[in-house]
């Protein structure tokens, strides 16, 4: 567990096991702990390392203009890392595609789950945005959680205990600990031009996974990546929204635990 200095922040971040080096990014309604169950299953072959983006768990940050990018490039120099695979989930996702566009030399391979794309412009989800940005402008963080736990959580359209509840729990704990927190991190420079249109760029060993429940937008974003990355892999969980590995850890460590062994080998 340690932080790292950087311009206008100070990361949070856990390095674990031993081997290939795998980057874990979070989603936008979680923080680094959403990884757990991944680290548990995969250190003793693979070295893992996460971290809190700016706005999320115990990283603090000032209200300035920064890089996802350029964070994740200054973490993978502090801890010696030269080419690690990364794995991002939903914003994660976003985050890890536009790295992998940025600097292809530090990656080895590829994993979005559930993943953002930029630029993408999806079908309609049918949710009130600015509805929810004015819960959030207002600072009604139990609300505003419960709703953001309604579309990734529980899937949109879907029951409350369709999930694990610990899951639903431990989603709501997450949340409300970021907004709590009030860390600033709105000012994130996006890559240009954005991923959806470069996503012929990437060239490293890529897996595609998501849910049949998630947001239509999702699972469109994800058919375009799988469609579009050079002879990627592609795996959708039937039964299962935005948040894979949490409602599958036991499917998910499998799959992507031997993707990403496979990957490494193979370069």
């Amino acid at each position: 567990m340690s932080y790292l200095d950087v311009p206008g922040a100070r990361l949070y971040y856990e390095v674990d096991g031993s081997g290939p080096a795998v980057l874990l990014v979070h989603a936008g309604v979680a923080h680094l702990r959403m990884w757990d169950e991944q680290v548990e299953a995969w250190r003793a072959r693979l070295r893992l390392v996460r971290f809190d983006c700016r706005g999320f768990g115990r990283t603090t940050s000032e209200d300035v203009e920064y890089s996802n990018r350029d964070d994740i490039l200054r973490l993978l120099d502090a801890v010696g890392v030269e080419r690690a695979a990364l794995v991002g989930a939903s914003r994660g996702g976003s985050i890890a595609i536009d790295f992998t566009l940025e600097q292809p030399d530090r990656v080895s391979a590829l994993v979005p789950v559930g993943s953002g794309l930029g630029g993408f412009d999806g079908p309609d989800d049918g949710i009130d945005w600015d509805e929810m940005e004015e819960i959030f402008k207002q600072k009604r963080w139990d609300e505003l959680v419960e709703r953001e736990v309604a579309i990734w959580t529980d899937g949109i359209g879907q029951s409350a205990d369709r999930v694990d509840p610990d899951v639903r729990r431990r989603m709501t704990m997450w949340g409300l600990e970021n907004y709590r927190a009030e860390q600033p991190a709105e000012k994130a420079q996006q890559l240009k031009p954005p991923a959806s249109g470069r996503l012929g760029e990437i060239r490293v060993p890529t897996l595609v996974t998501w849910g049949d429940l998630d947001a239509p937008s999702v699972q469109a974003a994800s058919e375009l990546m799988a469609s579009e990355i050079a002879n990627a892999r592609r795996q959708v969980f039937p039964g299962v929204a935005h948040m894979v590995n949490l409602e599958r850890p036991k499917e998910f460590n499998e799959l992507v635990g031997e993707f990403l062994v496979g990957a490494e080998a193979a370069t």
